[in-house]
């Protein structure tokens, strides 16, 4: 979320907690668990994305040159959602893990939904 937040030079994309209220009504909507977070999703366009989708998705969405990474939707999904698994599982031991959340400026606070 904070690399697409960082990226995000057009402003086309607002978060949503998967617990807070807005999560929790796309989640019920889309028939997902509202218990287990153990991902992250991407509404575009009223259609939902999820693992390796949403990631592609998002980087297609930031533009160049990310949006060269969405070739990889070519992958079968089991693949690309194996790798998906593989990176966040170890996403800490890899890319290290911050000491504190970010506090969002004023800005940036409007781009999330509750």
């Amino acid at each position: 979320m904070q690399f697409v937040i960082k990226k995000d030079k057009k402003n086309v994309f607002q978060f949503a907690s998967l617990q807070g209220a807005t999560g929790q009504e796309i989640l019920k909507e889309n028939g997902l668990s509202a218990t287990q977070f153990n991902s992250f999703i991407l509404l575009h366009e009223g259609k939902l994305y999820m693992k390796s989708s949403a990631a592609l998705k998002a980087a297609q969405l930031l533009g160049w040159p990310y949006k060269l990474l969405y070739g990889f939707i070519i992958v079968p999904k089991f693949i690309r959602d194996g790798v998906y698994n593989l990176i966040a599982k170890n996403r800490y031991k890899w890319f290290g893990k911050k000491d504190a959340c970010m506090i969002p400026t004023k800005e940036l606070r409007s781009k999330f939904l509750d």
